[in-house]
């Protein structure tokens, strides 16, 4: 490959990068020289990379077979900001649409063009591909042709067409969660003729993976307690089912902090307006089911919990992989009940193919193992994908020693700081909203370790380019994360570069970027030193705290109230207990079961008042935890009062 163009000009006039990742440019090679390749990279390691730039030195056209058509289309776009003709054929195209990106293609007018693999499949899309000037094709996403097979994308199985109607062209195949046995699979099915194999380490040593079971009523504590303790940074909370979802964010709501849903059963404009508000950070917490997440392109992402078990390894590595793409500390949190190994087997009972269900069975048995072993995660993670780690304690997971402060330290309620507040794009002051107790200045640090550069980011500043991108985003009626990446718009702060010569030293802005945004970044530089500052949130409606603070004040009951908020009187019990706590609401004795009251704070002066579950085992059954949750909210009332006056 001496004669091969000069690859690290092309990253730097394109993706504005003067350097590769690991294994990037040895991939990128192969293609070039016609190889059959097989690439297992994690989740952030830069696979689309290494399909895009030989796609752009080749001068022929890359067919990238993707299984989501937003996320195609995302591609596509971000792809054409950078100077590089893209497009997508999908089923929202219309017929016109679809026919003048067929005849462009034709051209050769196009280095990366996305197809769906339900539309390569399509009848005539053959006889389409053999007119165009074809170099390659990339299957993205490639273990759906084994790991999830019939259940996922049961086309991806007629990709071995590829082979046969295209003998001479390469195919390349990306995937960031295979097993020995399924990149084996990936092989056969896509007819690989010598392939040069790329895998990198599934060591993500960045990632603290940490696994605790815990039960319903504690759960959603925790995830509140979770979220406080990340305010400020963007999260992924995966919820097993939509109805989850759903309450999930309702019950966040509920306790004053914004997060939004994503899943199915949504409409496609809200599914992808909400996936861009995340991605912009108005918001910075989504709950999704795993209809969230494939090919998500946000590196700073701080933290992924689940609140069930996943169906495999598989899809807990990728899903969790989604934290700490910057190569920052991120922490991945499992929090899991024994009740979810019933909600896998009803998803396994409802698999008709008798072999799938049994894969799935094997699976499931996995992913328990995984939950209840005592030794270290990052380690069994590595060898259920047959990579065999020199070491055997990481460092960096519960078993291993690792612990997250909100998980062992009580909540305590506290005022919100206006600063928190707005980290939270609240629009007002929440009375619901508490706070852990904060961590040592030294375990602060030592969890959120920065990387070193020319500066910090100040957070003023960020918080402008992200005002800034946003307004460029709607203009340009595309994500705000094709404007500027997240990692990009960081070294701008930490840069600020003052002319286009320091701008093209940034990494993330090549050429094309630099020459459409290059005069509005520098002017959005200059206008923040002059003083300018983002605008502050708009006050929205009043909070669901103080909807029902008024509603108790006119003297309705949890009955009304939940009949006229549409919500749970569970959701409702604990927007009060919060409203007691916080010394909003004084406790009415009339709103718990006869007899309860003296029962209850007999078990607290016992037990304590942080666990409710031990108050609740300390009690005779017929005492609910929506009365546990009333009394306690009442007695750590009481002794906030009483330490403010001692």
């Amino acid at each position: 490959m001496s004669d091969a163009p000069d690859l690290s000009e092309a990253l730097r006039r394109y993706w504005g990068y003067h350097e590769f990742r690991p294994k990037q440019e040895n991939v990128i090679r192969s293609l070039l020289a016609a190889h059959d390749t097989c690439v297992v990279m994690p989740t952030g390691g830069g696979k689309s990379l290494c399909y895009q730039l030989p796609a752009v030195i080749s001068g022929k056209t890359a067919v990238v077979v993707s299984p989501l058509i937003a996320l195609m289309q995302d591609q596509a776009a971000q792809l054409a900001q950078m100077g590089i003709p893209s497009a997508a054929i999908n089923s929202f195209q219309n017929s016109s649409e679809r026919r003048q990106v067929m005849e462009k293609a034709a051209r050769g007018e196009y280095r990366l063009l996305y197809l769906s693999p339900e539309r390569l499949a399509a009848e005539n899309t053959f006889d389409w591909l053999a007119k165009v000037p074809v170099g390659f094709f990339a299957v993205d996403e490639a273990h759906c042709i084994s790991e999830w097979g019939h259940e996922f994308r049961p086309d991806y199985r007629q990709l071995s067409r590829l082979r046969t109607s295209f003998p001479k062209l390469p195919i390349a195949a990306f995937t960031a969660s295979a097993t020995r046995q399924v990149r084996h699979d990936i092989l056969k099915q896509l007819q690989m003729r010598d392939p040069h194999l790329y895998i990198a380490s599934f060591h993500r040593k960045n990632l603290s993976y940490v696994v605790h079971e815990c039960e319903a009523r504690t759960q959603m504590e925790l995830l509140g307690r979770a979220l406080r303790h990340y305010a400020g940074e963007s999260v992924i909370v995966y919820s097993p089912t939509i109805r989850r979802v759903e309450e999930t964010v309702e019950y966040l709501e509920e306790s004053g902090i914004a997060a939004i849903p994503y899943h199915a059963k949504m409409e496609s404009p809200m599914r992808r307006q909400n996936q861009e508000r995340w991605m912009s950070d108005e918001v910075r917490v989504l709950v999704g089911t795993i209809a969230f997440g494939l090919g998500i392109n946000k590196p700073a992402v701080r933290a992924v919990i689940h609140l069930s078990l996943p169906k495999s390894i598989e899809q807990y590595y990728q899903e969790a992989g989604r934290a700490g793409r910057d190569g920052r500390p991120a922490d991945c949190v499992l929090l899991w009940q024994k009740q979810d190994h019933v909600l896998l087997d009803y998803f396994i009972r409802q698999i008709s193919d008798d072999a799938e269900r049994e894969r799935a069975s094997q699976r499931k048995r996995v992913i328990g193992r995984f939950a209840d072993s005592h030794g270290c995660r990052h380690r069994q993670i590595c060898l259920h994908f047959g990579e065999t780690p020199k070491w055997e304690s990481c460092g960096n997971c519960d078993n291993c020693g690792a612990k997250l402060e909100w998980l062992k330290k009580e909540i305590v309620s506290v005022a919100v700081p206006e600063a928190a507040r707005k980290r939270f794009f609240l629009p007002t002051p929440s009375p619901s909203f508490y706070t852990p107790l904060l961590p040592s200045e030294q375990m602060r640090e030592k969890t959120r370790v920065r990387d070193s550069g020319p500066a910090e980011a100040d957070p003023a500043l960020a918080e402008y380019l992200r005002e800034w991108r946003r307004t460029m985003a709607r203009e340009n009626k595309v994500p705000a994360y094709i404007i500027l990446h997240d990692s990009t718009l960081e070294e701008l702060c930490r840069r600020r570069p003052a002319n286009f010569a320091e701008l093209k030293q940034v990494p993330g802005i090549g050429e094309k970027k630099a020459d459409v945004y290059g005069a509005d970044i520098l002017q959005a530089l200059r206008n923040f030193g002059a003083g300018a500052r983002a605008a502050p949130p708009v006050p929205g409606e009043s909070t669901p705290a103080e909807q029902t603070l008024r509603l108790l004040n006119e003297g309705r009951n949890f009955e009304e109230i939940a009949r006229i908020r549409a919500r749970q009187i569970s959701t409702v019990v604990c927007t009060v207990a919060s409203l007691i706590e916080t010394g909003q609401v004084k406790l009415d004795p009339t709103w718990i079961s006869p007899d309860a009251q003296p029962l209850i704070e007999a078990a607290c002066v016992k037990q304590g008042i942080e666990r409710l579950k031990d108050i609740k085992d300390a009690l005779p059954p017929y005492i609910s935890f929506e009365d546990i949750r009333l009394v306690v909210a009442h007695l750590r009332a009481e002794n906030r009062v009483r330490a403010r006056t001692a």
